[in-house]
């Protein structure tokens, strides 16, 4: 059974690049009928942030990605929190050392530093691996007998991988294809830290062996750690059941250059993080697409095409259909530029998609915070006829206000250029039209705009846009005669005589 696990660390807030990994995990599962696992990785206590694991839990919920065994809802293979999980490593630490393929080492913070800069001088970087091993304070440099006497009177030490020298290391990446390295460039990483935690590195390895995840999906930060991942395996003596890996290129800033951070969203005025963050130590509050108003669907989708494809032109696709359409291999090896007019464009075409009902009780909220009360299936006829206009729930009080209250105040801009001095003479003309003619669409229709604005050659736009100005306080909204017919005969007149008495004092 395909077995894929998304496991974030507590850090902070979950960045929407971590959603997209998510998702494609959760994906790639449900496509091949198989399960979803969300494991916390918090070896780092250093880093730990207060709230950031309930955060990470109730924004994938809120984007709809369904966990089949996790830190919130248990299995068979917990615990599902690596830190209740610490007792079990250091057997797996203490087996790579007896089996040769790791060592005790007890360089203190201030020879390590004193090594990089002995090397920096020499303008080279130090790295403390295969050739350098033997000039520091280990197991190996200073055999096992000593190592386990500093051991015993309570030295501190980290437990190192050892790898074997000049060797190529090839990793199958399902996205990349065989990437090679050869171990003389890579260092000897902390499996094991002196504070009694793995690192990532081991906590990964053993956890998704005794979780028997199949596949590993992640963030191609990840893949120059990948041929240590692969040896760790060899080592153990796993390889048969080694999960085949992907690795997902990075979001990217909207320009291209580097990847999309916190920075750029304040920047530019938009989130990366699926819900509003409250930082604990700092108080900072940082915007969430949940409290800016998107849609979970909309999210999801959004993300889902950032990086990879269907092959086709389609690009609005529910769960059900990403799921079905979703493939490995259709995930491109580039970066994908966060564009937030994109983003917009998923909003609005999501919200299209909510029910009228739906939106009119958006509008009632919003009515309700105003101190407005107002029928039901009024309201929901307003949200009918004004949703194509709206992309933000909280669009809906700007966009929609004039149809419950008369504007008070007028644009300045477009009075100046529609309101002519003799505007009066013709809204009255309107009032008088609307007092005699049958309140019905088409007898308005004809006896505004063909018996009085043409007969008379009059500017069709100017007399339009400032009964509009006259209704709604500026010129912008729905059809004027179908707004009319909305707010009534009686309540247009009101607004059209204020804006007469009001507009001509002004002038």
């Amino acid at each position: 059974m395909v077995r894929v696990r998304f496991a974030p660390s507590p850090t902070g807030p979950l960045h929407i690049g971590g959603v997209r990994t998510a998702l494609y995990n959760y994906l790639f599962a449900r496509q091949n009928g198989g399960k979803v696992i969300l494991r916390i990785e918090d070896t780092d206590q250093t880093r730990f942030v207060p709230g950031a694991e309930q955060y990470i839990i109730e924004a994938l919920d809120w984007l709809g990605i369904k966990f089949d065994e996790g830190v919130h809802i248990g299995g068979p293979f917990g615990p599902y929190r690596q830190s209740d999980r610490k007792p079990m490593y250091r057997q797996y630490a203490e087996q790579l050392i007896r089996d040769g393929w790791a060592y005790y080492a007890f360089d203190k913070p201030e020879a390590l530093e004193a090594k990089r800069k002995e090397y920096e001088a020499q303008k080279k970087t130090f790295q403390y691996d295969c050739n350098t091993r033997m000039q520091m304070e280990n197991s190996l440099s200073l055999g096992m007998e000593e190592a386990q006497r500093r051991i015993d009177v309570g030295e501190p030490y980290v437990v190192r991988f050892k790898f074997p020298n000049n060797i190529d290391i090839t990793v199958h990446d399902m996205i990349r294809g065989d990437v090679t390295m050869n171990s003389r460039l890579l260092d000897d990483k902390v499996l094991f830290k002196s504070d009694g935690m793995p690192t990532y590195h081991l906590a990964n390895i053993v956890d998704d062996h005794t979780m028997e995840i199949t596949h590993v999906i992640r963030g191609e930060e990840w893949l120059p750690s990948a041929p240590l991942h692969v040896m760790l395996y060899k080592a153990f003596g796993w390889e048969d059941t080694m999960p085949r890996f992907a690795h997902l290129p990075l979001l990217l800033k909207p320009e291209g250059n580097g990847k999309l951070s916190k920075r750029d969203g304040d920047r530019l005025g938009f989130p990366v993080f699926p819900l509003e963050w409250h930082d604990p130590k700092s108080g900072e509050i940082s915007s969430g697409y949940r409290e800016k108003g998107y849609l979970p669907e909309a999210v999801v989708n959004m993300l889902a095409l950032m990086g990879w494809n269907p092959g086709t032109e389609q690009e609005i696709m529910s769960m059900n259909e990403l799921i079905k359409l979703f493939n490995v291999e259709h995930i491109s090896k580039n970066g994908a530029k966060f564009n937030l007019d994109k983003a917009k464009w998923f909003q609005h075409e999501y919200f299209q998609k909510l029910s009228d009902e739906q939106v009119g009780d958006l509008l009632e909220a919003q009515l309700k915070e105003h101190d407005i009360m107002a029928d039901h299936n009024y309201i929901v006829k307003v949200a009918a006829m004004m949703k194509e206009r709206i992309t933000f729930p909280s669009e809906l009080w700007d966009t929609c206000s004039y149809f419950f209250v008369a504007p008070t105040e007028y644009n300045e801009k477009d009075v100046a250029k529609r309101w002519t001095p003799d505007m009066h003479i013709h809204m009255a003309k309107v009032i008088e039209i609307l007092n005699t003619v049958p309140f019905e669409y088409d007898a308005i229709h004809k006896a505004l705009l063909d018996d009085y604005i043409a007969a008379n050659g009059l500017n069709t736009g100017k007399v339009m846009n400032s009964l509009r100005i006259a209704v709604v306080g500026r010129t912008v909204g729905p059809d004027m005669i179908t707004l009319i017919m909305m707010i009534g005969k009686d309540e247009t007149i009101r607004r059209v005589q204020n804006a007469i008495d009001k507009l001509k004092i002004e002038q």
